[in-house]
Parts: structure tokens; sequence; C-alpha cells
């Protein structure tokens, strides 16, 4: 009886088997919808470069902003001879002609779809240079490495305050100093802040993806191969807030799209 059992058992296991390979189960066939990427391409597919077209613009500021905060180093004396010229806050750094808004971190936020991207093994960096956090805005990979850096002949400490990630707060008091670090998941954005150094600080996207961008001083940006699809396109200020557009690219084309912010209105003076 206890033979008949087993046989009984491996037969049924061995149809439930057939059934699937067939194709016979509906939640199998109701997921595939799900597993192609945008304009039909499976899951895990890498960028055609033949293919591939772009979107670039710039970011305008409508108004006139506001003057930055100048910045006290007094109390670091390294600081002060660091820095020969008066030292203001990058909060908005605006091109020649008043209007190009540098600073701002552009990328795509969605339809990628299922297209799959290597993680660079290059480093991102950020340095502690002249009491200042260089650069004030960055991109990066998710699990890219993050290079920290402290290039001053004084204690700086990065404290990073994330949402998403992991917070960390990591002291170096002698120059030279490097640590590396890298972040698990997308977040837009993780906010920098040196602890002894009230006015250092700093922002970086990371995404999971190679489109992204910051703002030159021009107010431009470039998100070059991008397969053909239909996107949205994410621009960040730290003041000014997020905005976004939409924008469809055919085969090795390219478009072009502006982004304007408006500038806060006047701050009250005593």
């Amino acid at each position: 009886m206890r033979l008949r059992n087993v046989w009984v058992c491996a037969l049924g296991l061995t149809l439930a088997a057939s059934v699937a390979a067939c194709g016979g189960s509906s939640g199998t066939s109701s997921t595939s919808g799900d597993t192609s990427a945008p304009g039909g391409a499976p899951a895990g597919q890498k960028v055609d470069p033949a293919t591939a077209g772009g979107v670039n613009g710039m970011v305008m500021v409508d108004g006139t902003v506001p003057m930055n905060v100048p910045i006290k180093m007094n109390a670091d004396p390294v600081c002060v001879k660091a820095n020969s010229t008066p030292q203001f806050q990058e909060t908005y750094t605006v091109g020649s002609d008043g209007k190009s808004l540098a600073n701002v971190f552009v990328y795509i936020k969605d339809g990628l779809g299922n297209y799959v991207f290597d993680t660079p093994t290059k480093p991102a960096t950020i340095d502690q240079k002249s009491c200042r956090y260089h650069p004030h805005v960055f991109g990066m990979m998710v699990n890219q490495p993050l290079e920290i850096i402290n290039s001053d002949p004084t204690l700086h400490n990065i404290h990073a305050m994330p949402k998403g990630n992991a917070e960390f707060n990591n002291g170096q008091p002698i120059q030279g100093m490097k640590m590396s670090h890298t972040f698990d998941k997308p977040e837009v954005m993780v906010p920098f802040k040196c602890d002894v150094h009230g006015w250092m600080n700093a922002y970086v996207g990371v995404v999971s993806h190679p489109y992204f961008a910051v703002t030159d001083k021009d107010g431009k940006f470039d998100l070059p191969n991008l397969p053909p699809g239909t996107y949205t396109i994410e621009a960040w200020h730290e003041k000014g807030g997020a905005q976004t557009a939409s924008v469809t690219i055919g085969p090795k084309e390219t478009k072009e799209i502006t982004f304007t912010f408006k500038a806060p209105g006047a701050v009250a003076t005593n």
C-alpha cells in the first residue's frame, strides 16, 4: 500500500509539472506584460547604442534670486586662511545672464522599464577642501562607491542624512584621509552636512541608472544614450523644489526641454 501511495504522488507531481511547462498556469500568463521594457524590449535588455537618442536642455529661473548668505569662518583659523576672498552659500548659482540656474539635479524619474545598467566601478567623489564640499550637488548610481576625501589640515566630518538609505556620520581629523561608502537604494536627494563647520552642505542624487546630470554655470544639462521611449524627467533644486516634464524620443532622436523655476519672493528685512 505504501509503494502504491508513493507511485500516485509521483504521478501527480509529474502531471503538475507538465501542465506548468505547457503554460497552463493563468497566474504566469497574467504577469507577462510586466516583464518588458519600453518598446517591447525583454526584461534585462541592454541599451542598443545604434538606436539610442538623448534629451538635453536648460534650467532657467524666472525673476531675481536673493543674494546667497555670506559665510563666516572665524571659528576655524584654518578655514579663514584657506579662503582669501569672501565666501557665500551656493543656494542660488546663476549664470552671467542672471537667468540660467546651476546646481540643478536632472534625471530620468520614470520610463526605463526593465533595462539594466552596469554599476560603475569608478567612484564618485566628494572632497572637503577649503572648508567647503566639492561638488555642492552631484549624482551617482546605486552601489557605486563614493570616495570621501578630506583635503584640509583640519577636522571635518561628513554627516549623511538620507531617508531611505542608512545614515552615517564619520569624522576625518587628518589631511588626506579617505573613506568609502555605498548607497544601496535610489534616493533623490541625500543631504550632507558637516557638524564641525555648520556652513558646509552638499547633496547627492542616487539613482539606479546612468541618466542624470547637474546643470552647469549656464544652466545646461545633457542626458545622452537614451533608448527610444517616453520618459518622465525631473529637475531638482535645493530651494526651488522639483519639477517634472514628459518627453518621447524615437530611435536616434534628441529632444530639447527647458525647466523654469520661479525665484522666491523678496525676503523681508528689519
